[in-house]
């Protein structure tokens, strides 16, 4: 069973997005929060696979809350899900530290494919909320050269994340086992200073790896 942390501040709504993630037969929504410091306390006492969280809330809003989340457990996978289709709201996700950024119009198919996404280790974005994002990466820094120490075959992984695919849909294309997978994406991190595979997405872009 994967165990999800739903953080929003309007109660019904909480409990109409708990009823469309469980019909999923394996995802369970095992902590509920109605405000960013709530969630912060329950992810100090329960270890949660997916933590999503609302933008505006009350207390701590879902940004800070995300940063807080990834500064201190950044092995746990944060998903942004929010009424607000703007870019730099998506932008600051990234930043903080979210694997997707997902709008609450989205159809519930929609909404397990993207917690599916993140489980898996891929990042998600519905495609209009890309098409607003990748524009801004791309144009906040001038055309950079991909660090000398990057070889084609890390190149190659690269360019998979930076296109949103998985480990094992990175494998898959690579003919590479999914451990091995890791193991590249770790050298990456380490030879690039980056902390997590959210950074590394934005770095193949503003690189034009993708």
């Amino acid at each position: 069973m994967i165990n999800i942390l739903l953080a929003e501040d309007q109660g019904m709504v909480r409990q109409g997005l708990k009823m469309m993630i469980e019909t999923d037969p394996e995802l369970q929504v095992t902590g509920e929060a109605s405000n960013g410091k709530e969630a912060i306390a329950l992810c100090e006492t329960h270890l949660f696979d997916l933590i999503i969280l609302d933008i505006r809330m009350p207390v701590m809003d879902g940004l800070e809350a995300a940063r807080i989340i990834h500064s201190r457990w950044p092995d746990r996978l944060v998903l942004i899900l929010t009424t607000f289709n703007d870019d730099q709201y998506a932008l600051e996700a990234l930043k903080s530290g979210a694997r997707g950024y997902l709008l609450k119009d989205a159809e519930p198919e929609e909404l397990i494919r993207a917690i599916r996404s993140c489980l898996a280790g891929g990042l998600s974005l519905q495609d209009h909320v890309a098409a607003k994002v990748m524009p801004r990466l791309i144009k906040q820094t001038k055309e950079l050269e991909v660090d000398p120490s990057i070889t084609p075959r890390e190149l190659a992984i690269m360019k998979q994340i930076g296109e949103g695919r998985s480990n094992k849909e990175i494998a898959v294309e690579l003919g590479l086992s999914v451990g091995t997978v890791k193991n590249h994406i770790s050298l990456i991190l380490d030879k690039l200073q980056l902390r997590d595979r959210t950074q590394l997405a934005i770095y193949a872009i503003r690189h034009h790896v993708v």
